[in-house]
């Protein structure tokens, strides 16, 4: 069952043990057969790849329907009312066009179940068009896997069959034959559970019983099914949001030491004039311990004290803001969880009850959910021309500039006042546009990666490091006449990176 849904494959495998039976099958052959006795067939209703509902003009709208759907097969009358079934038949399949071709014009002689085989046949005699006499028997196979049904002509050759077989003898051309091997016969060591209902005589007749008992099996099954997709859609959210907050946690954690910098700044600054430097250690007098003791630490030889103090003050800035956002982001992931859980907590609830309503009510608006999310989506992840499209690590969208005027562009007909601008600095390139929507600053990770592009992107993106000046987009203008691509800053910053596209494209 390639393509099938394992949920669905799962049910199938459970309800085979209880489809129909050799003696339900009998039951109802035995109500139909005196009330099909010639009477023509009339319309074929498609129900299914592999269900049909045929009219013989019975009284009461009531229709013989057969199935043989590998886990359901079965056979029994059902009343129905013809818009409801016009409304859910589709297109007649090949075999049930040549059924209605080839038993036009003919009637029901007999119908017949083989002694101790799941196999019952209709055979139908009339006239053709010259008014030659013709017979077929309409076979119908009812043993789970190998389901079928087949046209036989009076030699009992197959000359149509509702699905592909390999077996022989239910080939097209083949003499049919019931292998042994193939039909599944059924030897139950208890009462079949539908056997017990048409025994029970709670029913006016076999086939009510056994409409009545399948329409409940597959109206369980619906439920199930539906129950399990809500249930897995709801879990999978959970766990990604909670794998996200694990993330968070670890971004959080590299920032612990953000205080330590600013510690290691105000020293510096402290130590001007009595630090004991040689190449990269310097030695600082703690004045924050209670006995004033040594401290030794590494920095950069090409940095004067006062240069590596503000770099440690920029470090704790950066990381305290980064805390801040991580932070906020944490606690909102926290309380999506919370609301997902609770959710989660409403469908079990749901599911034990097996309420039917509120679970069609609890899946609907899921997917109103759903849905405009993704038309959201759709509307952020809209193309704009001319631009290629990153997300940093942080989860913000990056854009970078192709051509001059698509820089220009970008840059005064895309961008927002606050979104954060970047460019190589005194070589021509790409401009690159951070899209941030708040008027927080931008993680120090974010703002390394899209330099990166910006470097990559420009004249300069074989050099080992490259020189990058970003600003808020508010900050960036244009000359009037000036050349496409050619921008003028008010202020702005720089940032030495190495050129490089080491983020995700989207």
């Amino acid at each position: 069952m390639r393509g099938v849904p394992a949920s669905y494959r799962r049910f199938c495998a459970t309800f085979m043990t209880e489809a129909m039976d050799d003696q339900s099958i009998s039951a109802v052959i035995a109500e139909i057969e005196p009330l099909l006795a010639g009477r023509a067939p009339g319309k074929i209703f498609q129900l299914g790849p592999l269900s049909l509902a045929i009219d013989f003009r019975l009284r009461e709208q009531t229709y013989l329907f057969v199935s043989i759907e590998p886990a359901l097969s079965r056979i029994y009358l059902i009343k129905r009312h013809v818009r409801d079934l016009e409304k859910q038949s589709t297109q007649l399949s090949q075999f049930a066009l040549a059924l209605h071709k080839e038993l036009s014009n003919t009637i029901v002689r007999s119908v017949k179940k083989d002694d101790g085989d799941r196999v019952v046949r209709f055979h139908f005699t009339g006239t053709d068009e010259l008014g030659a006499s013709r017979d077929y028997t309409l076979l119908l196979q009812l043993s789970g896997r190998s389901a079928n049904l087949f046209l036989l002509n009076p030699a009992g050759v197959v000359v149509h069959r509702a699905r592909p077989t390999h077996n022989s003898g239910q080939q097209v051309g083949d003499s049919y034959e019931t292998p042994s091997a193939q039909i599944d016969r059924q030897t139950p060591t208890s009462e079949n559970e539908l056997l017990q209902i048409i025994r029970s005589g709670r029913f006016g007749s076999a086939s009510e019983a056994a409409d009545e008992y399948f329409s409940s099996l597959l109206s369980r099954q619906t439920f199930d099914a539906h129950a399990a997709g809500a249930r897995g859609e709801l879990r999978k959210k959970i766990s990604q949001q909670k794998k996200l907050h694990k993330q968070l946690q670890k971004d959080l954690a590299s920032h612990a030491g953000a205080e330590q910098q600013k510690r290691l700044g105000d020293l510096l600054l402290a130590n001007l004039s009595t630090a004991m430097r040689a190449g990269k250690r310097v030695v600082l007098i703690d004045y924050f311990a209670d006995d004033a003791a040594s401290l030794e630490i590494e920095v950069d030889e090409k940095l004067t004290l006062q240069e590596e103090a503000s770099r440690r003050f920029g470090l704790y800035s950066r990381s305290k803001r980064a805390v801040q956002q991580i932070s906020s982001r944490i606690e909102t992931i926290e309380a999506e969880v919370a609301k997902l859980e609770l959710r989660l907590g409403q469908l079990e609830k749901i599911i034990a009850e097996r309420d039917e309503e509120a679970l069609a009510k609890f899946t609907a608006k899921t997917s109103t959910r759903s849905s405009r999310a993704d038309s959201s989506k759709k509307k952020k992840e809209k193309k704009i021309p001319g631009t290629r499209r990153y997300v940093s690590s942080d989860g913000f969208e990056i854009l970078v500039g192709r051509t001059a005027r698509d820089n220009d562009h970008l840059t005064f007909k895309v961008a927002k006042p606050n979104d954060l601008w970047l460019h190589a600095a005194d070589y021509g390139g790409s401009h690159v546009v951070v899209r941030n929507s708040t008027r927080k600053d931008l993680p120090h990770r974010t703002i390394i990666e899209a330099a990166q592009l910006a470097a990559h992107f420009s004249q300069t993106r074989k050099d080992p490091k490259v020189d990058v000046n970003y600003t808020q987009r508010k900050f960036v203008s244009k000359s009037k006449g000036s050349a496409p691509g050619l921008v003028r800053l008010t202020r702005f910053k720089s940032i030495t990176v190495e050129p490089k596209e080491a983020i995700e494209r989207i």
